[in-house]
């Protein structure tokens, strides 16, 4: 009988090393700072927000379903990362039949305003999440993210952080070719 209550500390060693090894099989399939959205394959969220200012117009979820695909960027002028993918987003403006748009969160216009004069403005239209309810919705949690919606209004594609030339590359214009590619 006192083997049986030596075996127990050694069983449980070896449960919790199994928990421990099983985490790290998880880890290597899916890198711990890929966070599935649960928005993938389904309708964007509704938007129903202002635009920038007099010179940028909101776009609304009408024009994320209007039969062309959309890439929708959501920044605010107080990101530093921001700052270092302007250059990707200001290659996806050139991308034929493709509409780019920003969405603001919890920004100032004026500081937003100054913040692409700087960088250089991208957008077709941008829309302001003032208060990050819109954002909420979306299932953002920081900026910047940008989202792939098919012309049906279907997000395909959530991509958390800066855009680099390797993730445009690899990953959002894949995933752009894709929704082309089923309408």
């Amino acid at each position: 009988m006192k083997w049986v209550v030596r075996l127990f500390p050694i069983a449980g060693f070896v449960v919790i090393v199994g928990f421990l090894f099983y985490g790290l099989h998880r880890a290597r399939e899916q890198p711990p700072d890929v966070i599935p959205s649960v928005l993938i394959d389904k309708p964007a969220p509704r938007l129903d927000l202002p635009g920038l200012d007099a010179q940028s117009a909101a776009f609304t979820s009408a024009d994320l379903a209007h039969g062309h695909v959309s890439v929708v960027n959501v920044f605010a002028s107080w990101c530093a990362p921001c700052r270092t993918e302007a250059s990707q987003l200001q290659a996806l403006s050139h991308v034929p039949g493709l509409a780019l748009y920003g969405m603001t969160q919890k920004d100032k216009p004026d500081a937003t305003r100054a913040f692409l004069n700087e960088v250089g403005n991208p957008f077709s239209r941008i829309a302001r999440d003032d208060d990050g309810r819109a954002s909420i919705e979306w299932g953002v949690y920081g900026v910047p993210e940008t989202f792939v919606v098919d012309g049906n209004g279907i997000i395909r594609l959530k991509y958390v952080g800066p855009l680099t030339d390797a993730v445009l590359s690899g990953q959002v214009m894949p995933a752009i070719q894709a929704a082309e590619a089923n309408p």
